[in-house]
């Protein structure tokens, strides 16, 4: 099947699911989805948006000057004046408003006309409403307010847009993302996931569509049985992602695309035998050290480290959880480094190495033999006094296979934080640990970087733009634009493009086999 099938991404972000979808190809080489229209609301997404699908233009690979601009050689080019029709094209794409307002809805549905009447059905909808209202981080900040009611937030019904756009497309078949906290949030005692699923099964017509899980097994049964809402949970981690990102994804077909079909598609995607790790995709790039927020030169910052040593070494009640002999020649290996290592860079010059032991298919997705270097691979800048605690549970985790926990800080380490000791925040310092995937990014990511330390105590610091963006599986190729605070917000918002494309490769059967 060579017919192309059009893609609608609503809430796009940067722009993870399409990628997933766009890129995947057939064992002949040929890329059955077309993304023909995005919409993102955020000035900085959009513009890392616009810039991919103009990207996507050039059929035969992304133009030199692009290398030249991430390999440092160059400024970025003026795209538009260099090739304004491929740019013309991108900002037909991708549009820069907001779902849920009248001139939105007008442009949208004149789009989806056009593509309706070049596609047919032959269509897919991606995407997901914004989460803040169903995250357990935000629901926990809005019950906080004494003015705040679920009700009267228009958050928790911004899933109706995608709705009202999966009604009117009517698409072979959608995906729909958001947060597993989506799963337990009400309105009035009703819980709302009960309602988007009737909604999205009902949105061609009663009973129009089938919805199926991506982790369910049962999906292989000719007669469809409705997936409870936690098999709709899908554990990134077992599908060779390296992170523990846990997220609702629910797939619908058209009810006559499964009638017409031979026998239900097997939806399920196939698990991983072995999962990728921090390590895999972090651990063979060059160091780079952290920044000071304050007079940051390489001398201050060696200073700094060589005081946040002596302060580590000086700490007399460890906890029990830390072998105190494993410690202390931990302590000494990273004194033998400090004294003999080089000059360390706060961005990548040089290298863009995966691990040996990375998995062949996510080492393919993520490499760009033209890349000399790593875009969006500078570090941030950490207060000096945090230098010592991210270098502590750096080789904690390291030790003990796990981030410490507030209470597990030796007392010259403890900040002065009135609610340290409370219990509240007792993972306020998270190291990610090298053998096993990450936590879960975030877009918390772009506050402070305390929840998100790199595994190598000698950098001492959180992890980059590029490093979030590895675990999140963007090609290193791709390019986030805005300030780094944006970039960062950007890249914890998204869906893993690995992933996406491996459920476009499992969706793709339904086309085939309707043919």
């Amino acid at each position: 099947m060579n017919q192309k099938i059009g893609v609608v991404d609503l809430f796009s972000g940067p722009g993870g699911l399409g990628e997933g979808f766009s890129t995947f190809s057939t064992p002949d080489g040929n890329k059955p989805f077309k993304i023909e229209l995005s919409v993102e609301k955020e000035p900085s997404a959009h513009a890392t948006l616009t810039l991919r699908s103009f990207l996507r233009k050039f059929e035969n690979g992304f133009p030199d000057e692009y290398y030249d601009f991430l390999n440092g050689d160059t400024e970025e080019p003026d795209w538009e004046k260099l090739y304004p029709d491929h740019w013309a094209e991108a900002q037909h794409e991708a549009i820069l408003m907001e779902l849920g307002h009248p001139e939105t809805a007008a442009v949208v549905n004149k789009r989806l006309e056009e593509i309706k009447a070049q596609y047919g059905g032959n269509t897919v909808l991606i995407g997901g409403p914004p989460c803040q209202a169903y995250s357990l981080v935000g629901r926990s900040r809005n019950a906080g307010k004494a003015d705040y009611h679920p009700h009267e937030d228009e958050r928790h019904f911004l899933y109706q847009e995608y709705v009202n756009v999966l009604s009117n497309l009517q698409p072979a078949l959608f995906v729909m993302e958001n947060v597993k906290g989506m799963l337990s949030s009400a309105v009035k005692g009703d819980r709302i996931f009960q309602q988007v699923m009737l909604d999205l099964q009902s949105a061609g017509g009663d009973d129009s569509y089938r919805l199926l899980s991506l982790s369910d097994s049962n999906n292989q049964q000719t007669d469809w049985v409705m997936p409870s809402p936690s098999e709709f949970i899908v554990r990134a981690e077992d599908y060779g992602v390296p992170q523990a990102r846990h997220r609702v994804i629910i797939v619908g077909v058209r009810k006559d695309i499964l009638l017409s079909s031979n026998s239900l598609a097997e939806t399920a995607l196939t698990k991983v035998d072995v999962q990728a790790t921090v390590c895999h995709v972090l651990g063979s790039l060059p160091k780079l050290r952290s920044g000071l927020s304050r007079k940051d030169t390489p001398e201050s910052w060696y200073t700094s480290v060589a005081k946040a040593i002596v302060l580590l070494d000086s700490c007399a009640n460890l906890p029990e959880t830390l072998d105190q002999h494993q410690f202390r020649q931990a302590l000494a290996e990273l004194k033998r480094q400090y004294a003999e290592f080089p000059d360390l860079d706060r961005t990548n010059t040089s290298g863009t190495k995966l691990h040996e032991e990375c998995i062949q298919d996510l080492r393919l997705w993520l490499e760009d033999p033209k890349l000399k270097r790593l875009p969006n691979h500078e570090t941030r800048g950490h207060m000096a006094s945090d230098l010592g605690r991210y270098m502590y549970a750096a080789i904690f985790g390291n030790l003990v296979g796990r981030s410490p926990k507030a209470i597990e800080f030796p007392q010259e380490l403890a900040p002065n934080h009135k609610n340290w000791d409370t219990g509240k925040f007792a993972d306020r310092f998270r190291v990610q640990i090298a053998d096993r995937p990450a936590t879960t990014v975030t877009s918390h990511i772009s506050k402070d970087g305390h929840y998100f330390i790199h595994p190598d105590a000698l950098q001492c610091r959180s992890l980059t733009v590029r490093e979030a963006a590895r675990l999140q599986t963007f090609p290193d190729n791709y390019f986030f634009k805005g300030n780094r605070t944006e970039q960062y917000v950007q890249v914890g918002n998204a869906v893993p493009p690995y992933l996406a494309r491996l459920i476009a490769m499992k969706l793709y059967s339904y086309f085939v086999s309707k043919h």
